[in-house]
């Protein structure tokens, strides 16, 4: 008679990121460790763990549920599919996943036991880990290149203020020597005609 259990796992990721990646053939190769080919449309057909698993979509809810037949290759002809329904509820921290598993073979209890947590909970839980560390790290490196960034906008401005007032000086002290300079060349020639007319007076 096949039987049915549920287990849960938290993950340090949103609803939305474990849902999108549970469905990405990269992604759930990634996070696993093996081969899988999945795919975000009801009714297709999806592999997992070297196609150990076969299955397909049955229902869909982004960010929030998953349901797939699936089917081992210890499976036999008198076994009708397994299903798996994922559920994810957002909790601090991040997600707890609650998946159930129905039609199991009552001779292949290893799932329960330890496949889901040897093969999907503890390299998901590793996986998300380090991709949470990795855009914490990125978003340090942004911040980092932003606050430089103002630095350097700061320090250009501060630059150009210095060269504009410099520039400002120059033209202010040019003035100021052409200005003397024509008062003295007018003093000069105003001597010069008091000298004339006094020369003339006194012939």
């Amino acid at each position: 008679m096949p039987y049915t259990y549920t287990l849960t796992a938290l993950l340090p990721a949103s609803p939305k990121d474990i849902y999108d990646t549970w469905l990405d053939s990269r992604g759930h190769s990634a996070m696993t460790g093996a081969r899988a080919t999945q795919s975000r449309k009801v009714g297709d057909a999806v592999t997992a763990w070297d196609d150990h698993i076969t299955g397909r979509n049955l229902h869909l809810e982004p960010g929030k549920k998953i349901v797939q037949t699936w089917r081992a290759k210890r499976f036999t002809d008198e076994h009708v599919d397994s299903i798996v329904t994922v559920t994810l509820t957002k909790v601090p921290g991040g997600t707890r996943l609650t998946l159930n598993h129905a039609n199991v073979p009552d001779d292949q209890t290893g799932y329960e036991e330890s496949g889901w947590k040897e093969h999907y909970f503890t390299p998901m839980q590793r996986y998300f880990l380090t991709m949470t560390n990795v855009a914490a790290v990125v978003e340090r490196a942004k911040k980092v290149a932003k606050k430089s960034s103002r630095k350097t906008t700061v320090k250009s401005a501060a630059k150009k203020s210095r060269a504009v007032k410099k520039k400002a000086a120059k033209k202010t002290a040019k003035k100021t020597v052409a200005k003397k300079t024509a008062t003295k060349r007018s003093a000069k020639r105003a001597n010069k005609k008091t000298a004339k007319r006094v020369k003339r007076a006194t012939h």
